[in-house]
């Protein structure tokens, strides 16, 4: 009904070219997916899945330059997580705070992209060379957005040494619990079983930057 109405405006061709975008994007991605689990994302090719996903080669890498950003397509939620959390901070609350409450709620949800990803998905990243490569880059590229973050939070130069270690050690802590993640996962146990591991560890592990970061970069 809402398409229909709006004709008249010149409207619904662009949201409809809109939605046809991000359908083909998610078939792609699903294809993708689903190839790189069934065969390894090694022996899959960018031809069989634009074959599986009937579509050109040119229209899987125009929507996908990289054949790792097919396996991983939440790339840039995953970078810029930890810095938001902290731009997005509760007046009075330490940067240190709101990540362990941001991590926690994330474990509530069993959050795909914290790494609650199932065991078919994150067997296929960690027998991959390529994928876990990519993954250790994307946890650098995410400190770098919370250094960024935490130097813009306490006024500091982009450069300054405290932003970049605090950033270092919370995005430690962070991979640390990732790779907890991963493992419970691979070891066979369920997210939910995993979730109730993790609340605890969560709270324990960041209890160990309490001494050195509990007032840094309070809002």
């Amino acid at each position: 009904m809402g398409i229909e109405s709006s004709t008249t405006t010149g409207a619904a061709p662009t949201g409809l070219r809109e939605t046809k975008k991000r359908e083909t994007r998610q078939l792609i991605s699903d294809q993708a997916t689903r190839l790189f689990i069934e065969q390894g994302f090694e022996r899959t090719t960018i031809t069989e899945i634009a074959d599986a996903a009937r579509v050109a080669k040119k229209t899987v890498t125009n929507y996908f330059p990289r054949k790792e950003d097919l396996a991983l397509d939440q790339q840039d939620e995953f970078v810029t997580g930890l810095a938001r959390t902290v731009a997005a901070r509760e007046p009075g609350e330490s940067a240190l705070s709101a990540l362990r409450r941001a991590f926690l709620s994330a474990v509530t949800a069993q959050d795909p992209v914290s790494g609650f990803a199932g065991p078919e998905f994150t067997r296929m990243i960690v027998e991959s060379p390529t994928l876990s490569a990519c993954l250790r880059g994307l946890h650098d590229q995410r400190e770098d957005a919370l250094t960024a973050a935490l130097a813009e939070a306490t006024a500091a130069p982009a450069d300054a040494i405290t932003p970049r270690t605090a950033a270092s050690l919370l995005g430690g802590v962070h991979r640390v619990l990732f790779r907890r993640i991963q493992d419970l996962t691979l070891a066979g146990r369920t997210n939910p079983e995993i979730a109730a591991v993790l609340e605890d560890e969560t709270v324990q592990a960041f209890a160990l930057l309490e001494p050195a970061l509990a007032d840094y970069a309070r809002a």
